[in-house]
């Protein structure tokens, strides 16, 4: 689908209309100074693994940012610290991640292999900020969960070097694996309490 700036105005209307902060930004470089902006001085900040937010160098803003406290699970030096890093996520002030897909009505879609993520923007810090590139977003709530499952998951899953099926096929096979990072489907219609979660849309492609 060719993104125009109807599209993309029209996004940011409706996640409005459905009680979400939603922002926009021509630039990677301006859609991480906004983030950063929205994160006050003092705050306890984790954030998911998000291509998107590194590769606007958001992520390393933040392990770089003097005034804030970091719950980073990569410091972690074993799988039983990495699990409880990322249930301490879930107290944080602000939480950081991307989304795996947006409809043109507002509507987020995020897959997750473990859970924690999705479980930070669903209920866990006051304060969800999303960054994602326009070419997240699709016509509808289908579209965008197919995204999710065919495009953005197969990729992640070859970043990550994980052996599942997916990732010769380029498209979901519905394994069971026990490496499998399509656990949790989540579908966010709505935000409560309005302006929890922040959605920042950057005129450029990043991420998967």
């Amino acid at each position: 689908m060719q993104i125009t700036d109807s599209i993309v105005n029209e996004t940011l209307e409706n996640l409005r209309r459905r009680g979400f902060g939603a922002y926009y930004c021509a630039t990677a470089e301006e859609a991480k100074e906004l983030a950063l902006s929205l994160i006050p001085s003092g705050s306890a900040v984790a954030w998911g693994g998000s291509v998107t937010a590194e590769q606007i160098g958001l992520t390393a803003a933040l392990k770089s940012r003097a005034d804030i406290t970091r719950i980073d699970r990569d410091l972690a030096s074993s799988p039983e610290e990495k699990r409880e890093l990322m249930r301490k996520a879930l107290l944080a002030d602000a939480y950081v991640a991307s989304v795996n897909g947006i409809s043109r009505d507002g509507w987020l879609v995020n897959i997750d292999g473990t859970g924690n993520r999705v479980a930070a923007i669903t209920f866990g810090p006051e304060n969800v900020i999303l960054v994602a590139g326009v070419n997240k977003i699709e016509n509808g709530v289908r579209e965008a969960m197919s995204r999710a499952r065919n495009t953005a998951a197969p990729l992640n899953v070859k970043r990550l070097g994980l052996p599942n099926p997916c990732s010769k096929a380029g498209k979901c096979m519905d394994c069971t694996a026990q490496t499998t990072i399509c656990s949790h489907f989540v579908e966010h219609r709505f935000c409560k309490p309005a302006g929890r979660i922040k959605v920042i849309l950057i005129g450029e492609t990043l991420g998967f």
